[in-house]
């Protein structure tokens, strides 16, 4: 694949609880693009980003962001009016993405095994269990595990949970309650119509939260991941329907958890990543160079998808407009 030479705004940073992670990937992908001679324009988000996207007027953006506002469609919806390129997902997909419970609506009924529960209030936490112990309580709309807690008996949380309890459900008004799985953490990417390999994710202590997943040395990555040829293939199957079903762009990685005592009935996916990181720890830039992709092709490659579906939609426009 080749790309001409391209003015790209990076767009990273802003204000959800995955800043210091958007940066350093939107960094990385920024020196990426300069060391194949594309022009760059980091944009750290703020509340002027319209004014500054219009200002440096690219060919295309790369939007390294995650969490709120740049992975829920609030961004997308943004430069979709501005009439700018973007990478990723677009507004629908990225409304239903990061919605856990939208995700599984969207999924579900075409097959994709997911695990149940229910949303409930964070303040009913206090006066009885959502669900039969151990459960797991994730926010509906964040990413990188932040504010995941697993609720495994008195001893952690007491029962009922108090209220003096350390727990991260505290910033959330509701959150969404799942059966805990037991068993491995498995994950696999997507980059186009193509889904890599499957890594297993062991943390060396708890389970995988935002500091294992962003500090080094406290997770292995197995990858590709040591499982039956037929998990891993179920794993590489499911996520590639669940970036089509959701209509994904670019790169989404999708993530599960297997309960190796049940064979393919154990596996379960938690939820489809639109916009995955891209920092030296990410998965993502893992699987691709595991395949034979360096990080600035794998780049480039995500910028090409958005070009060519931004060609597309040109032509499908015109045609419409002939009619």
């Amino acid at each position: 694949m080749s790309l001409p030479k391209l003015h790209v705004a990076v767009l990273m940073g802003g204000w959800s609880h995955e800043r210091s992670v958007s940066l350093m990937s939107g960094e990385g992908v920024a020196k990426a693009l300069e060391s194949k001679g594309h022009k760059v324009t980091r944009i750290d988000m703020d509340r002027n980003v319209a004014l500054r996207l219009s200002e440096a007027a690219p060919d295309v953006v790369f939007n390294a962001l995650h969490g709120a506002p740049g992975e829920d469609g609030t961004v997308q919806g943004m430069m979709d009016l501005m009439g700018l390129t973007y990478t990723h997902s677009g507004l629908a997909t990225s409304v239903i993405a990061i919605d856990k419970e939208l995700t599984k609506q969207a999924l579900v009924p075409h097959g994709i095994p997911m695990p149940g529960g229910r949303i409930v209030a964070s303040e009913d936490l206090y006066t009885g269990d959502p669900l039969p112990r151990p459960y797991v309580l994730k926010p509906v709309n964040e990413g990188s595990s932040v504010g995941v807690a697993i609720v495994m008996d008195e001893s952690n949380y007491g029962n009922p949970i108090r209220r003096d309890a350390a727990g991260p459900w505290q910033e959330f008004d509701h959150l969404l309650a799942e059966p805990y799985i037991r068993g491995r953490e498995l994950t696999t990417a997507v980059i186009g119509d193509r889904s890599l390999l499957v890594t297993e994710l062991k943390p060396k202590s708890g389970f995988y939260d935002f500091d294992s997943k962003y500090t080094d040395g406290l997770t292995e990555h197995v990858c590709p991941a040591e499982i039956p040829d037929e998990i891993a293939q179920a794993c590489k199957d499911l996520a590639l329907r669940a970036h089509r079903l959701l209509g994904c762009k670019g790169t989404s990685r999708s993530d599960f958890r297997w309960d190796d005592t049940q064979g393919v009935e154990g596996l379960f996916l938690l939820e489809t990543n639109t916009q995955p990181g891209m920092t030296p720890l990410s998965l993502v830039p893992e699987q691709a160079r595991a395949c034979g992709m360096e990080y600035a092709d794998l780049v480039e490659a995500i910028i090409a998808e958005a070009l060519e579906d931004a060609r597309a939609k040109r032509a499908a426009g015109a045609v419409k407009g002939a009619e």
